[in-house]
């Protein structure tokens, strides 16, 4: 065929209908819809979007509803900030790190706050030489931010210089820590008031709705709680004598950003229509409505184990926050939780500069605009947020459902049906729940330091309660602890032996499944052979030093073979535990449980509880023996 003749051909029409036939094939009999999933946030997602799912939306960012971006041309004209956020041990350490960084590709002044900051008051200003002079700042004050601000505001000579936010959220601090104090939000408008003028492009009130995301909220719930903070906020600015224009232009947002990639560059996009509605209903200008964002990847999402898959996770989430248009990025070190190493900053701020000189998302305008699914997720995302923030005003406004506990408990309700998934496997977590390896070792967690949070007189506070802060992976990883401490007394892994029945192809797919099933608690396999009599069966049993045992083969090997090893070991073994791997139709369960199963184990199993039972029965039993 000539190039000319290839250059003409094209692909027949199809309608949805001749997809929905080939479709419905391929499922054998089911129905399209089986396909449709729901998500945390009860948003029904379909199997396939098209022109009929098309929305009306702006023709280009920068105008309307604001939900393509805050900048006409994008990131061509105004890119996104490298802004991440350092750790250090030394203020020389600090000051060190933030020169390295910024020639290495960072474009924002970010870093942990502590106490150290302010060993002098020369202290900070030495730290930061003259890099605000060429970079703005991206920094979570919290509890220290009056002291940040304080010392930024003395150098009047440079006061024009410092740009980007050294902001707080005194209430997303609230719910950490279990208490609302009056008088530090009071404390706090006084602060934002106070430096309006001295520090005039620096932004200071900061929305964080990172707090709730690790509690585990859905994008519906962190997107009301963002409009409910910030139209807060904005209230109470009013209501103490500064101008609309100069409240929002000192305000900024920051979000984390999951594992789900559309749900969260949607979130973004639904954040900026919220903001424009609300800041619209106030009468601002819309040069003024525009929602500047900062973001971080997940450490929801996070694991211990295997954390190298966390650069993954973190790419994921970084891919997502850039192409929902966020202003600052701060990418997570892969070992964040166990100390950030060199290696692992370098990987996280260069996944940001991949970003933009390879994939190229610093030189396209809105890559996701118009996409017929982002755009109906975006339109759902942001009505459902909407009735949440209506929700939460109904109720009396942000402090009030936090002082009645509605909001936690609303958080908790979510985080345990994602918990649910994760213990049944519905959900997959990579070196946790799925793929784990019991040859390695987890570093030691470190320690959560508090002096960057706030002092106050607890006896003018309420009480709340305390926003929880969790990882999913964290019940998973608490199993494998149970697991190291029951090695390190008795000298070797838990286990359980696998009496495997007939040939290998008969008995190694659900081998293989329990193989990974036990994994996950740090509970090691210890394989039969292929077992084709009794004898066979009783020798090995004999030979283990373990009271755990499971029956795995094919549903013809149980029914030949099975019944008969399972009911004589359970006379001769009485003090044996069996399972069985595999779900038995249900006229056959009872029969089992009569020889003497105490549990299926199945693909549909609760992972985390079963394990969790083995080996809290497993500890007690070693304790006992320690003990006699």
């Amino acid at each position: 065929m000539s190039l000319d003749n290839l250059r003409n051909q094209s692909f027949p029409l199809k309608s949805k209908e001749d997809w929905k036939e080939k479709a419905e094939k391929t499922l054998k009999g089911k129905s399209v819809d089986s396909l449709k999933s729901s998500t945390y946030e009860k948003i029904i997602l379909k199997p396939l979007y098209s022109q009929q799912d098309q929305k009306n939306v702006p023709d280009y960012p920068g105008g309307s509803d604001f939900r393509r971006g805050v900048h006409l041309l994008g990131y061509v004209t105004n890119n996104w900030k490298v802004a991440q956020r350092i750790s250090y041990q030394t203020v020389e350490e600090l000051k060190e790190k933030l020169l390295d960084s910024v020639e290495k590709g960072q474009t924002a002044l970010s870093f942990e706050v502590s106490d150290a900051l302010f060993k002098s008051k020369k202290t900070l200003i030495e730290i930061l030489g003259d890099l605000p002079a060429a970079s703005p700042f991206a920094v979570n004050g919290k509890g220290l931010q009056s002291a940040i601000l304080e010392v930024l505001a003395e150098q009047e000579e440079t006061a024009d210089q410092f740009t980007g936010y050294v902001g707080n959220d005194p209430i997303s601090l609230f719910a950490e820590e279990g208490f609302i104090s009056e008088d530090f939000l009071n404390g706090w408008i006084e602060d934002v008031k106070k430096v309006n003028e001295k520090l005039p492009k620096l932004q200071t009130v900061l929305i964080n709705t990172s707090t709730y995301h690790q509690g585990g909220a859905n994008a519906v719930q962190e997107l009301g709680i963002a409009a409910a903070t910030g139209s807060f906020y904005l209230q109470q600015l009013l209501d103490n004598g500064m101008e609309l224009e100069d409240i929002l232009n000192k305000m900024i947002f920051q979000f984390s950003i999951g594992s789900n990639f559309f749900m969260e560059l949607a979130k973004l996009r639904a954040a900026r229509i919220l903001w424009n509605k609300i800041t619209q209903i106030y009468g601002a200008d819309s040069k003024n409505r525009g929602m500047q964002i900062a973001a971080e990847t997940s450490l929801f999402t996070k694991t211990i184990y295997d954390p190298h898959v966390n650069i993954l996770r973190a790419g994921n989430e970084a891919f997502a926050a850039v192409v929902g248009g966020v202003q600052y990025l701060h990418v997570t070190p892969f070992d964040y939780e166990t100390g950030s190493s060199k290696l692992a900053e370098r990987i996280a701020r260069n996944t940001q500069n991949i970003l933009k000189e390879e994939a190229y998302l610093q030189k396209v305008i809105d890559p996701a605009g118009g996409s017929w699914y982002v755009e109906a997720l975006t339109k759902e995302l942001a009505e459902k947020a909407w009735q949440y923030f209506q929700q939460i005003e109904a109720k009396g406004g942000i402090l009030e459902v936090l002082k009645s506990d509605w909001l936690q408990n609303e958080i908790s309700s979510v985080l345990t049906k994602r918990e649910n998934d994760i213990y049944t496997r519905k959900q997959s977590i990579v070196g946790s729940n799925v793929y784990a390896n019991l040859a390695e070792a987890a570093a030691q967690v470190r320690e959560q330091t508090s002096d960057n949070y706030f002092n106050v007189d607890l006896t003018n506070t309420i009480k709340i309660k305390k926003m929880k802060s969790t990882r999913l992976s964290e019940s998973f990883e608490n199993l494998r602890k149970i697991s190291g401490k029951i090695e390190s007394k008795s000298g070797s892994k838990p286990q359980i032996g696998m009496i495997c029945l007939g040939e290998l192809k008969q008995y190694k797919p659900r081998l293989d499944f329990m193989r990974g099933f036990l994994a996950a608690g740090g509970i090691e396999s210890i394989e039969s052979g292929s077992i084709s009599s009794l004898e066979i069966a009783k020798q090995f049993v004999l030979s283990q030093e373990t009271k755990y045992f499971c029956l795995c083969g094919s549903n013809e090997q149980y029914e030949s073979l099975g019944h008969e090893i399972l009911s004589t070991l359970n006379t001769v073994f009485p003090d044996r535990i069996f399972y069985l791997a595999g779900l038995p139709e249900k006229d056959l369960q009872t029969k089992w449980t009569n020889e003497g199963i105490k549990q299926f184990i199945h693909i549909n199993s609760n992972c985390y509880e079963i394990l969790s039972t083995i080996l809290t029965e497993m500890e007690v039993a070693l304790d006992e023996v320690t003990k006699a």
